[in-house]
């Protein structure tokens, strides 16, 4: 089994890595990381770099096929070569994936026209337009289409991938030999949790937040507001 991992200028680290680590460890697999032309494909910090070892071209026809999110995916949702791959790579495809706002690289292919799918809460929105039915659960099926929402949650799609392709006790092997025990200080991890006050700061510049313009760390955002 092949599993493809897109690469593109602007993805964000997790989205792809996360998943990686997990469905890489799936029995008989082998994962690769596929990009326009190989070689190094920086992320939205541009602090890490990631290789692709592989063309488009030359992985036409992977079994699962994962699309990572971030800023990138704008530019990435209009390219015409990716999104002819991704619509042949899709033709036989047994999985085809996203993270995060990965979902709308697969909707921008036409992928998810009248699927129900998910995204990063703050691009929810944007799935409408281009014809999918957006929720807000974590991990969401559609036949074999599966989307997780922002970045940490492909950690759970890859789980729940590893369980439907392997079974249980293999999904299970998996997240004890990771430690994937997820037990993090606060409970603020969804816009339904989160105290209303943050949720509604960064809803309101959510289009500098998804181009990662105004995020802690950046230099914006939450330092300047102490």
């Amino acid at each position: 089994m092949r599993i493809a991992v897109l690469l593109y200028d602007r993805f964000t680290a997790l989205d792809a890595v996360g998943p990686y680590e997990l469905l890489a460890r799936l029995p008989g697999s082998e994962c690769v990381f596929v990009a326009k032309e190989t070689g190094a494909v920086r992320n939205d910090q541009g602090t890490l770099a990631l290789r692709a070892d592989r063309s488009l071209a030359e992985v036409p026809d992977p079994d699962i096929v994962l699309v990572p999110g971030g800023p990138g995916s704008r530019e990435a949702m209009a390219d015409p070569e990716i999104l002819d791959w991704l619509r042949d790579a899709d033709a036989s495809s047994t999985w085809t994936t996203s993270v995060c706002t990965g979902s709308l690289v697969l909707a921008g292919a036409g992928l998810l026209s009248g699927r129900r799918a998910t995204s990063h809460w703050l691009a929810l929105d944007e799935l409408v337009p281009l014809g999918a039915e957006p929720t807000g659960e974590r991990v969401v099926f559609d036949g074999k289409y599966v989307t997780a929402a922002g970045v940490s949650a492909g950690i759970d799609m890859a789980l729940h991938l590893l369980g439907r392709i392997a079974g249980d006790a293999t999904a299970q092997t998996v997240q004890l030999l990771t430690e994937y025990d997820p037990q993090p200080p606060y409970d603020a991890g969804s816009p339904d949790k989160a105290p209303a006050a943050i949720v509604s700061r960064w809803r309101d510049r959510a289009e500098r937040v998804l181009a990662r313009e105004d995020l802690p760390g950046s230099g914006a955002g939450v330092t300047s507001r102490r």
